[in-house]
């Protein structure tokens, strides 16, 4: 059994993951900044643990995830206020990296974009563009960081049914998008395989059975 906290616990990606891991019978801890979830975290299987990420210092991040195996972060401002965006997919991201090294939880798996990274393309006078330069700064830490950690690089998010299968890497192009589903579903399965620390995983819907395509990575 392994002990996974999950930052942002009420995100679809995460209410789908932490199903999945509990059905596994892993031990869930879902992370909420708001109580009148926690229902919703409960029926996963999870545990909910009401705690605000962006308002945490790094102290109480690393106390709210001691005693586990792993973290993923799944969290974020959801856009909109650039301010916001820095403070949680940030800021807040990069104290729960210095959190997990303080607390000894040493994998860490974070939930960010197909193209997310210093060159990431998008232009200041695009409303995306305070969310990827958030991004690429907190993956250019994590992996600057001692953390067993893998970058998952989705692309354009859907809510369709998952199909279990997927297609890695090349270049995004427009059109190209994964369902929800199946990044849970490639989430769970990294987390259930070590050598995939220190890759970044970038993937659409595609063809390739998930246990497949991650042991490619």
């Amino acid at each position: 059994m392994t002990r996974v906290a999950i930052i942002g616990g009420h995100g679809k990606i995460a209410l789908r993951l932490a199903t999945i891991l509990a059905a596994r019978g892993d031990q869930v801890t879902s992370i909420i900044r708001n109580p009148e979830h926690a229902a919703d975290v409960a029926a996963t299987g999870a545990v909910p643990v009401v705690a605000d990420i962006e308002t945490l210092d790094t102290t109480g991040i690393a106390t709210a995830i001691s005693e586990h195996d792993a973290v993923v972060w799944s969290a974020g401002a959801g856009g909109g206020d650039q301010a916001r965006t820095y403070s949680v997919d940030r800021d807040a991201a990069i104290r729960s990296m210095d959190a997990a090294v303080r607390a000894g939880v040493h994998r860490y798996v974070m939930v960010s974009y197909f193209g997310a990274g210093p060159d990431h393309g998008v232009p200041e006078d695009n409303s995306f563009h305070a969310y990827a330069e958030a991004k690429a700064a907190a993956d250019t830490y994590l992996r600057s960081t001692d953390l067993q950690w893998t970058i998952l690089g989705p692309s354009r998010l859907t809510d369709d049914e998952g199909s279990g299968k997927v297609s890695l890497g090349g270049d995004r192009t427009e059109g190209d998008e994964v369902s929800r589903d199946n990044v849970a579903q490639v989430a769970a399965e990294v987390l259930a395989r070590p050598e995939t620390a220190h890759k970044v995983i970038e993937f659409n819907d595609g063809d390739t059975p998930i246990p497949d395509a991650v042991a490619r990575a």
